[in-house]
């Protein structure tokens, strides 16, 4: 099964260097029956990046805890697209969750998405206030909007070591 797993860049360095990540709490988003029972229409493509979605908004928590525990966090959302077997279907929790069983091997790795540079601002402003977004804030809903609107880019897993090079 292909997850999207929330992570950030220092997530992303600690998966080059230890060849391994356990994903926070276990968490990953997929393309679930119950995602697909939630919309009408849609092929398996346009539903992974539903998923794929929700796993860039849970980046912005992981960035939040970050900025506050760090002093110069990396204001990017990064998740890992990564084929894994036992993985637990969690409707209970959200259509598209999903519980990993273990760590995330980097071999096992399909590809890393990232913001460019030119989102760090308005990612920056949304780990602000995604809570307040989820809760029905509608200032707060505008503002994830500007964060969300920005494409991640795609890298292959024999990129990244160059790309962390870089940033």
């Amino acid at each position: 099964m292909r997850v999207y797993v929330p992570a950030t860049v220092s997530m992303l360095r600690d998966l080059v260097d230890k060849r391994e990540l356990h994903a926070v709490g276990g968490t990953a988003f997929a393309l679930t029956p119950a995602l697909r029972e939630a919309y009408a229409s849609g092929d398996d493509e346009e539903l992974s990046e539903v998923a794929m979605a929700e796993a860039a908004r849970a980046s912005l928590r992981l960035l939040a805890d970050e900025a506050h525990s760090s002093t110069a966090p990396m204001y990017r959302r990064a998740v890992i697209a990564v084929d894994v077997t036992g993985a637990t279907l969690r409707p209970d929790l959200d259509d598209a969750v999903v519980k990993l069983d273990g760590p995330i091997e980097y071999t096992r790795v399909g590809s890393v998405h990232m913001d460019l540079a030119e989102a760090e601002s308005a990612v920056a402003k949304a780990t602000d206030i995604v809570d307040a977004a989820d809760l029905g804030d509608e200032d707060a809903e505008f503002v994830l909007g500007d964060a969300e609107d920005h494409q991640l880019a795609w890298y292959a897993t024999q990129e990244l070591p160059f790309l962390l090079d870089l940033l």
